[in-house]
């Protein structure tokens, strides 16, 4: 049967889109009959200590020779030089999110360094896998491009559709005496617009609304730190609510209680968030980035080019202002969750790819 050696920086059950795709993957994989054999890396990477590159020397040169070792991109680009040194007897497949050096939020020279470091582990790859079809340009603008490039775009859970802070999500009447709910779900950090989002909803007209913001607050606490001082300028602390990571139980009640999802995001490979709002049959509010329009269409939602707070501001006041135009989203978002891909499917895809390369043991 097939084997893989998959190695994680961090822990695989890390609640964010990168590690959710890695673990659904793993586990998509051994049910369709691979040998999956996830190996943890240290979790400083992207910027590895000393002990994290010599943990990931140890952890390589126990591989048997000529087996398929897929590593997470956070990691992968960061060893450039073990890559090259182990090219010789492991075959290499880079999974990359997002290239280290497009990172939002970069030094010049971070970046650089990033970009030269991972183009040397990326030439070292038997193949490159890429987690959505947005993530292919931005290889090329760093002179990432790899001979054999395969996407598998993540799948969704089917989920129940959300109640919505009426009950159902589409009584108008109670709606408009209750407080819309708006639910955003995404790590804080540079690159998901939470600043953007808060200016935007500060210069609404009016604040008939409440935001939950689910997501970590912890992994980058620079963020963390000045979006709590712009909500308390703008005097949002009572209308925006920051809950932290969630657990699915958690998440799935946010979700249920939610009428709009809302992401501003700058940068998105896909939008896993985006396409679990969609699975709630929620309406999105969003940027038009990574696979946002693909998801989102014309009829679940409204999208706006990333970074322009003035254009989140009007789609933002169109859909708190118009409930006819938010039920007829809230319908859109319904048809559209009924074809989104599932996870069985993105497995499926990855298997294939992964057949380029891996040989039945």
């Amino acid at each position: 049967m097939p084997a893989l050696v998959f190695l994680v920086p961090g822990r695989l059950e890390t609640p964010t889109g990168g590690y959710i795709y890695d673990r659904r993957m793993a586990e998509g994989l051994r049910r369709l009959g691979w040998v999956v054999d996830v190996r943890q890396l240290d979790d400083t990477f992207p910027y590895p200590t000393p002990y994290a590159l010599e943990h990931a020397a140890r952890v390589l040169a126990e591989i048997r020779a000529g087996a398929t070792v897929m590593v997470d991109g956070l990691a992968f680009g960061a060893m450039a030089d073990l890559v090259e040194r182990e090219a010789s007897r492991l075959r290499f497949v880079a999974l990359v999110h997002l290239p280290l050096a497009a990172d939002i939020g970069l030094d010049r020279d971070t970046a650089a360094r990033f970009e030269a470091d991972e183009r040397r582990a990326l030439g070292a790859a038997s193949l490159l896998i890429v987690t959505g079809t947005a993530t292919l340009p931005l290889l090329d603008a760093h002179g990432l491009k790899h001979e054999r490039t395969v996407v598998v775009e993540p799948g969704t859970d089917i989920a129940p559709l959300a109640g919505g802070s009426a009950g159902d999500g589409l009584d108008r009447d109670r709606l408009q005496r209750a407080p819309l709910r708006l639910v955003c779900v995404a790590t804080l950090n540079p690159g998901k617009g939470h600043e953007i989002l808060f200016r935007a909803l500060a210069a609404l007209p009016h604040r008939h609304w409440r935001l939950t913001c689910a997501g970590s607050t912890t992994r980058h606490p620079a963020t963390t730190e000045r979006l709590r001082e712009l909500l308390r300028a703008e005097r949002l602390e009572s209308l925006v609510t920051l809950v932290g990571e969630l657990d699915a139980t958690g998440l799935a009640e946010l979700y249920d209680e939610s009428d709009v999802f809302v992401l501003a995001t700058l940068q998105e490979t896909y939008g896993m968030a985006v396409a679990e709002a969609l699975a709630r049959g929620l309406p999105v509010v969003g940027t038009t980035t990574g696979a946002l329009p693909e998801l989102v269409g014309d009829v679940a939602g409204l999208l706006v080019p990333p970074g322009n707070v003035d254009a989140l501001r009007k789609a933002l006041g169109t859909v708190l202002d118009d409930a006819e135009l938010r039920a007829r989203l809230t319908a859109g978002a319904r048809k559209v969750r009924e074809r989104l891909p599932t996870w069985e499917q993105a497995a499926v895809g990855m298997a294939r790819a992964l057949a380029l390369v891996t040989h039945d043991e």
